[in-house]
């Protein structure tokens, strides 16, 4: 069924998809204690704002994490790994590539066990393909601290171009901008 979502007009959730690798698809409750595990890891938190206390997670988290629109989990042999986003960035932030903002901004995150092996550029790759067919022509954004250097290889690698740098969060972020038309692999 199509239907209006905060992406726009998309069917969701649409059937899981699947890579060579993984399949992206949408939450269930078997997916909690990952998601607990993702959110109090401390080396998932870097770059994020840091881990959140496992207490507080255990009482926040429903029992179907992350179940809306854009929300992909990334699942491997049948376990949740990380997550794959595509929301509206908001309007009052920095970093824009249409006057009116509001633009579709790809957000990720795996757990430790699951990185250096190729997964995240995987996986954004097939929500980008996924959003290109779903949405043609309409622009993705991607913005990230640019001492994150496997984020910045990783949109690189994903054919982001660098629209401008600025200071977010006590940092310095790196704001990039995917199109379609731009090859994701």
């Amino acid at each position: 069924m199509t239907a209006m979502t905060e992406l726009g007009p998309v069917t969701w959730p649409p059937a899981p998809l699947k890579t060579e690798r993984l399949v992206l698809r949408e939450s269930e409750a078997r997916d909690r204690a990952a998601f607990i595990e993702l959110f109090a890891s401390p080396e998932v938190g870097t770059y994020v704002g840091g881990a959140r206390l496992r207490a507080e997670l255990e009482r926040a988290v429903p029992e179907v994490p992350g179940r809306r629109p854009g929300f992909f989990v990334i699942d491997l042999d049948g376990a949740m790994i990380g997550m794959v986003t595509l929301d509206r960035r908001d309007a009052g932030r920095p970093g824009h590539v249409r006057p009116d903002a509001g633009e579709a901004e790809l957000g990720y995150m795996f757990l430790p066990q699951a990185w250096g092996r190729g997964y995240a550029a995987e996986a954004c790759a097939a929500a980008l393909d996924w959003f290109a067919d779903a949405l043609p022509g309409e622009p993705v954004v991607l913005c990230t601290q640019t001492a994150n250097d496997r984020a910045m290889r990783l949109a690189a690698k994903l054919g982001f171009t660098e629209v401008e740098r600025f200071e977010e969060y006590g940092a310095e972020q790196w704001f990039g901008v995917w199109s379609s038309a731009t090859p994701s692999r």
